[in-house]
């Protein structure tokens, strides 16, 4: 499923008064405000659902795929996720 696809499901569950505008406006505040949590508070738990979660990476060396050379990564930060025991049974 794609974010198109996502905002037509949205506006389905919304009823047939709710237009494909307010369904994305619904979904963009929801990703704005995980996106923005994550960030605050390193962690955004939805119950039910997931977390998610900054993850660190270490600073490590690897290689440079094309030269073979090695080559020193920097450390780094991500966001993860882990599913809920809900989510992974419904699946």
């Amino acid at each position: 499923m794609n974010k198109a696809e996502l905002i037509d499901a949205i506006q389905a569950a919304l009823g047939k008064d709710a237009t494909k505008r307010a369904a994305d406006e619904a979904l963009e505040a929801v990703l704005s405000s995980i996106a923005k949590g994550v960030k605050k508070d390193k962690k955004v738990q939805i119950i039910g659902f997931g977390t998610f979660e900054v993850k660190k990476r270490a600073a490590r060396t690897g290689r440079n795929p094309k030269t073979g050379e090695a080559m020193k990564i920097a450390a780094s930060k991500s966001v993860g996720f882990k599913a809920s025991s809900v989510l992974k049974t419904s699946l």
